[in-house]
């Protein structure tokens, strides 16, 4: 994320500047710990129920938005599938059934290596998700008041006119892995900068909302307010909705590191200091 403050200094191609703030660098380390332990312990917790359904409590099987199980074939073997919204996939090795780390095939949505823990213990996983999503939180207003407070949001982040009418433009510069170089690297483009809006403003929002209405003290505090959401078993597929399209992101995000320049990008959000990208040679930096 770059300062504004680094823009008023219109540095040359290939030289060094200080890019990131320290508190952007740490928040953003912490959010990567905390996403990747999220993901992990609630795909763990997801093992336990692998269906999603809507309204206040689950039904059957057959009554499922998405589910992923396991059954017997002709020959008695396990085999794993996976039914979104009526239609059925074969994902025997990956999703339903998969191998143990003794190399044993199990019935389980989510194969053992992508849950923490591995092995299958349910209280461990909700201990392990619960601390990490009230710090995910706490770390995310820390980052939030430092945006809003440091003009952060309305320099950098908030689009202007000459945005949304370069949103075409950028587009296809994505597809075509286009990068800017000198001080346009400096700037988010539209794409990023309505991305960044979505997920602070929307999709964490709602993520966390929805995990809230999981909670059977918060239900007992503030009684009835689940029901906004649909239900506890709509708050449910909300949340794991909200999960997956935050992992997109991430994906989109790490992919965009690798192919901008990986040294460069993480460089500068180890140390703070960025090289911008020019020729070839500062691009590799």
């Amino acid at each position: 994320m770059a300062d504004s403050k680094a823009l008023l200094r219109l540095p040359g191609r290939g030289e060094f500047i200080d890019r990131h703030s320290l508190i952007v660098r740490v928040t953003h380390w912490i959010n990567v710990l905390c996403v990747t332990v999220l993901l992990m312990s609630g795909l763990h917790i997801f093992n336990a129920w692998p269906r999603l359904h809507w309204g206040q409590v689950s039904g059957s099987s057959a009554d499922a938005l998405f589910e992923i199980g396991s059954r017997r074939d002709a020959d008695g073997r396990l085999a794993g599938f996976t039914r979104i919204f009526g239609h059925e996939f074969v994902t025997t090795g990956v999703l339903g059934v998969s191998a143990d780390a003794r190399g044993v095939m199990q019935g389980r949505a989510f194969p053992e290596w992508a849950t923490l823990p591995g092995p299958y213990w349910l209280p461990m996983a909700r201990e392990w998700h619960f601390f990490f999503a009230w710090l995910f939180v706490l770390n995310g207003l820390v980052y939030l008041l430092h945006t809003v407070c440091g003009h952060h949001l309305r320099r950098d982040l908030l689009p202007d006119r000459s945005d949304l009418a370069g949103l075409g433009r950028s587009f296809v510069d994505h597809l075509r892995l286009r990068h800017p170089t000198g001080t346009g690297a400096l700037r988010y483009n539209p794409l990023q900068k309505l991305a960044y809006l979505v997920v602070i403003f929307m999709l964490l929002p709602l993520m966390t909302l929805a995990g809230w209405a999981l909670s059977p003290w918060l239900d007992a505090v503030l009684p009835g307010w689940v029901n906004l959401l649909g239900g506890r078993q709509a708050a449910r597929t909300l949340h794991f909705a909200m999960a997956c399209l935050l992992c997109a992101f991430v994906l989109v995000h790490v992919f965009e590191v690798l192919a901008s320049g990986v040294w460069n990008q993480l460089r500068s959000m180890l140390t703070g200091r960025y090289r911008l990208p020019g020729d070839d040679h500062d691009r590799r930096a």
